[in-house]
Parts: structure tokens; C-alpha cells; sequence
């Protein structure tokens, strides 16, 4: 019965945290004229790994930070390797703007470091925002 209200809020944040990943992706992109082109290059890469990272989370909510950032850099592999993959029916998928945004268009090296960064991003987040909620409730944890 507590762990429900607890849940719950794990849930929202999650997911609020999931939408801001978001906006923060598709920004970098949508107004790419107001940003370094360093920031225009990798931001949206990196962010598309966060948010796979709290999506996975979402979906895994007892796995363990390590294992979904293990789970999260493999499908973001599995992807960007599948971006050399150009059935035509594939590529009907990626034309549309979510399949674009889930799938991306073509393979690059440094999709792979990007999606490191993000992942790490991600994790790192969840490891602070634990390490709060345990030191909140007197919990030591090493």
C-alpha cells in the first residue's frame, strides 16, 4: 500500500523526464539555426539515447540502472546498425516523422559515441535521483 503513492510519482517523473528529453531532441534540431553546430551535430543523437534509456526504464521499473543502460546501448546499436539496412518497405517506415525519429536514416560512428554520452546522461541522473531519495530517508547505501 506505500509503495504505491511512490510508484506512482517514480512514474510521472519518469515520464516527465521522458517528455523533456524529448523537447530538448527535437529542439536541438527544430532551431538548429540558434545553436553551435556542435550542439546541432550530437545533441539529438545524444537526447534519443536518453530518452530511450528512461523509456526502457519505464518499461523495466525493478531492473536494475546497470542493466537497463546495458539494455539501452544494445538497442541503440541494433538500430544504428539497422540504419544500413535499406529494405524499401524499411525505408517507407523511416520517411514518416516518428519513424524517422525512432529508426533514424543512416549509419554514423558517431551516432554510437553520442548514444554513450546519452545513456550515461540517463544513468547518471537515476543514480543521483536515487542516491536523494535514499539519503532523504536516512538509508545508507554503498
Amino acid at each position: 500500500m506505500n509503495s504505491a503513492p511512490r510508484n506512482r510519482r517514480t512514474i510521472l517523473i519518469r515520464l516527465a523526464l521522458l517528455g523533456l528529453t524529448v523537447v530538448l531532441g527535437i529542439g536541438s534540431r527544430r532551431f538548429a539555426a540558434h545553436f553551435p553546430d556542435f550542439v546541432v551535430a550530437y545533441a539529438g543523437d545524444t537526447f534519443w539515447a536518453t530518452a530511450a534509456f528512461l523509456w526502457i526504464g519505464l518499461l523495466l521499473p525493478r531492473a536494475s540502472t546497470r542493466h537497463v543502460a546495458a539494455l539501452t546501448l544494445l538497442v541503440s546499436l541494433l538500430v544504428e546498425v539497422g540504419q544500413l539496412y535499406h529494405a524499401p518497405w524499411l525505408d517507407t517506415i523511416r520517411r514518416t516523422t516518428l519513424g524517422g525519429l525512432a529508426l533514424g536514416h543512416g549509419f554514423l560512428w558517431s551516432d554510437l559515441a553520442c548514444y554513450v554520452v546519452g545513456v550515461g546522461l540517463g544513468a547518471g541522473i537515476e543514480v543521483i535521483w536515487r542516491s536523494q531519495a535514499y539519503s532523504s530517508k536516512g538509508i545508507s547505501r554503498v
